[in-house]
């Protein structure tokens, strides 16, 4: 009983539905969102008395901000870095249905590390990934995780907001050990089977990103990691009896396109999962001024040419203000520029709510940069964000730039550096090259045994060995992984340079 389901993005009427914003602050980078959120409803609260009398009953009175082209402007932005979670999650859906081929049931894996072809938010180069979409529409839904052995396996489910429902693996319930994971829909209340691990979910959609961790980069244990791999079963609760088979789909060398787009379709994508999801409570205020673009659940959303354009323009803002939010960031060390993204995600187990408010402006930066986070931090890996060089500036594709790597990285495992494009936050289109890792034999050491990398369009004068590509237009940012970082990182006694601009 696996419901197919194909791409399907029907033009421009598509039914509604969503969930909201309650708040407007300063973002938690430091990033100013437009005032137009708080101004247009205090403009409604100061003409509701005027025009009580007069305004005949209906099922959705019309926004005041309807007669307000800045305000709905304004609207459109707040909108976008709002809806920004779910609307990254359907773009993934939609890569998994139309380029994987893919339905609810199947499961999609790279049994190679990825190269620039895994379109989606700041993957790991050096990680061998298991992604699927999960659907309860019809009913539980049940993840069968094997025990890892030979190799590691752990990772994150996650609901239609991009909400952890749970870690599994090591850190999850299962504990290494292995088990069966039953996904609730929404409200239920039935029997679930003795011994199985039980996740609400307040959405009918979700997904899950796990990583297979070979012992070493041989191929034996490479085999080994994607021979675990193929021991995960999905597949519905009532099905359970007799679980139908398996089928796997490896992407390794294959498109993927799982990048927002950040024009009018953004708001397809939004339109699309409101009408799917139920309304959550933390969600009514948004809810409601979205009625001013147009956007109502169980409604047609058709805008014309005029809103498009306030549509598209509104969504770059908001990317603009992903991006420079980013760029502002605290440096990890006094005076330098390799930054943390933000901070309430982590101390809200990435629910970005507080008792006070729904911090929608840390949850939209950390989905335009990255997906899949963790239900809690654990040990195994720390990343810092490298947007500008050592003098603030931002990083161009045609110039060049190095970064010194000083020995004795404090990577128990082995570190990562890697390049993406800042307007997608994925790897840059047809890159031969998207990163280096320690694991690689061919990196060049100097004598003291640190390493310096370049970042250029072409390879230096001599050799690629330390070369990773940058396109020669447009902006990048690098990310520096450890996994199993140790102590003088956390101290601070080892310290990561600048990247520095140099003379091509």
């Amino acid at each position: 009983m696996r419901a197919d389901r194909t791409d399907g993005v029907s033009a421009r009427t598509i039914p509604v539905s969503s969930d909201a914003r309650d708040s407007v602050e300063e973002g938690a980078m430091g990033a100013r969102w437009p005032a137009a959120f708080a101004a247009s409803l205090l403009l409604s609260i100061a003409t509701l008395g005027r025009a009580e009398e007069a305004v005949p009953q209906q099922t959705a009175p019309p926004a005041v901000a309807t007669e307000e082209p800045s305000l709905i402007r304004g609207r459109a932005v707040e909108a976008a870095i709002w809806g920004m979670p779910i609307v990254s999650f359907d773009v993934m859906r939609q890569a998994f249905f139309r380029d994987a081929g893919a339905k609810y049931g199947d499961i999609v894996f790279w049994s190679k590390p990825s190269d620039w072809q895994n379109q989606t938010t700041t993957p790991n180069a050096s990680s061998l990934y298991v992604y699927f979409n999960f659907n309860t529409k019809d009913g539980p839904v049940v993840l069968d995780f094997p025990a890892a052995v030979g190799a590691g396996l752990f990772g994150t489910m996650l609901d239609a907001w991009q909400k952890p429902l749970t870690d599994v693996g090591p850190q999850g319930a299962d504990k290494g050990q292995g088990g069966k994971y039953v996904i609730l829909p929404p409200g239920f209340e039935g029997e679930v089977p003795a011994g199985t691990i039980s996740i609400h979910s307040a959405t009918y959609n979700g997904y899950a990103l796990f990583r297979a961790i070979p012992q070493t980069q041989s191929d034996a244990d490479m085999a080994k990691a994607i021979e675990l791999v193929r021991k995960l079963r999905l597949y519905p609760l009532i099905e359970a009896t007799i679980p139908p088979d398996q089928r796997f789909i490896d992407m390794a060398g294959k498109l993927f396109d799982g990048i927002v787009p950040y024009d009018a379709r953004f708001y397809d994508h939004l339109v699309r999962m409101i009408g799917e999801e139920p309304v959550q409570d933390r969600d009514l205020v948004a809810m409601g001024q979205l009625l001013s673009l147009g956007i109502e659940k169980g409604k047609p959303f058709k805008p014309d040419a005029r809103r498009e354009t306030t549509l598209r323009t509104a969504v770059a803002r908001a990317q603009t203000g992903f991006i420079n939010a980013v760029s502002r960031s605290e440096g990890w060390w006094p005076g330098s520029h390799w930054t943390l993204p933000e901070t309430l995600g982590p101390k809200t187990g990435f629910s970005f709510q507080t008792p006070e408010y729904l911090g929608i402006d840390a949850r939209g930066l950390i989905f335009y940069l990255a997906y899949a986070p963790p239900e809690k931090l654990g040990s195994a890996t720390f990343s810092l964000l490298g947007f500008t060089d050592a003098k603030g500036g931002p990083l161009v594709g045609d110039r060049s730039y190095r970064l010194h790597i000083p020995a004795d990285v404090p990577a128990q495992q082995f570190w990562a550096v890697t390049v993406y494009n800042v307007e997608t936050a994925g790897f840059i289109r047809e890159s031969p090259r998207v990163g280096l890792d320690s694991y690689n034999p061919s990196l060049r050491k100097s004598t003291d045994g640190s390493i310096n990398v370049d970042f250029r369009s072409k390879p230096p004068a001599d050799g690629d060995a330390n070369w990773i590509y940058t396109a020669p237009h447009g902006k990048w940012f690098a990310m520096f992984r450890l996994y199993g970082p140790g102590r003088p990182l956390f101290d601070k006694t080892w310290r990561l340079p600048d990247i520095q601009e140099v003379a091509r």
